[in-house]
């Protein structure tokens, strides 16, 4: 059964909150891993506020589904998820990769409520992943494991000993989302270390796979709910994404995979982000097709112009 209209509502109206956080936290910290962080946004909403079995009462309640943000670097938007489900004080988000605050550019598992492993050290997600999948597995019980991956991180070598081993192991209790915005700190990812066909690739691996829109709600709702029936294999996600998505004059630009704003930036992302939220609020109800991030064909780059000139100053991929 497809999303009905009100749960596709709630859906973009909590990711258009999010995507303020993810805005908000950035200019509070002085800079972040905003472009990333956007691109990133619908998964985590569709997961947190719909796909995913999650206690908002409890973060380490024992039934819960795992989740693995292997793409530790954007941890300026997971932060805003985790306020939001009362598992961190919301006012903290203003301390975000100060001196002395918790709340690290890569967030720590043993420190901040509701993250399961430490990561950001690209490569290791999955195969954390493959370990709690099979736990899971050993423990009979249901609880379902999901990884997400940025693009650029599947230069890692790691990434694709993990996908032989969860292929081997038959594990479909586990679900692989590539966060695919198609920009890398370096540049485009096919210009730095070419990297389709990301489906075919993980397909020969043994996995199943879908390939969609990853700012399409129902797109990525068919996606997951396929990924529940699966049986006998592990099942993988390509996202189609824009980097920095749902500010124009940011969007598709790997420049803008980290960067600082200041207060004049500051206000023309938000403006930029409430008029993005306004169209894709009103595409709820306009004909099939006319929702979503305006993701291009697979494969195809982005060639996005800022108008606004970053200031780069941290590392990172996807």
């Amino acid at each position: 059964m497809g999303l009905s209209r009100d749960e596709r509502l709630a859906l973009e109206h909590k990711a258009a909150q999010l995507r303020r956080s993810t805005v908000d936290v950035t200019y509070w910290a002085g800079s972040a891993h905003l472009g990333g962080g956007l691109s990133v946004n619908d998964v985590l909403t569709y997961l947190y506020y719909h796909g995913m079995h999650v206690n908002p009462a409890d973060p380490t309640d024992p039934t819960r589904d795992r989740f693995l943000l292997s793409k530790g670097h954007c941890g300026v938007a997971y932060v805003g998820v985790l306020a939001d489900l009362g598992w961190i004080p919301a006012e903290e988000l203003r301390t975000f990769n100060l001196t002395g605050s918790r709340l690290g550019i890569h967030l720590d598992a043993t420190k901040v409520p509701g993250v399961e492993a430490s990561t950001g050290s690209l490569g290791h997600g999955m195969s954390i992943a493959l370990g709690m999948a099979l736990a899971a597995r050993q423990l009979g019980q249901s609880w379902r494991t999901y990884c997400v991956v940025g693009d650029g991180e599947l230069n890692e070598g790691s990434n694709w000993e993990a996908a032989m081993a969860m292929a081997h192991y038959r594990l479909d209790n586990l679900v692989v989302i590539v966060d695919r915005n198609r920009c890398m700190i370096d540049g485009p990812t096919e210009d730095v270390m070419g990297i389709e066909p990301i489906d075919a690739k993980f397909a020969a691996f043994g996995f199943e796979v879908r390939r969609v829109d990853g700012h399409d709600y129902d797109a990525l709702h068919e996606a997951f709910e396929a990924a529940k029936v699966c049986s006998g294999r592990p099942f993988c996600i390509v996202a189609d994404t824009v980097k920095a998505n749902g500010i124009d004059f940011m969007a598709g630009d790997y420049r803008w995979h980290y960067g600082a704003i200041n207060e004049d930036m500051h206000g023309r992302c938000v403006a930029a982000l409430e008029e993005y939220a306004a169209a894709r609020l009103a595409a709820v109800d306009a004909p099939a097709g006319a929702v979503g991030g305006a993701a291009p064909a697979p494969g195809v780059p982005l060639a996005g112009v800022s108008t606004g000139e970053p200031v780069r100053t941290a590392g990172g991929v996807g």
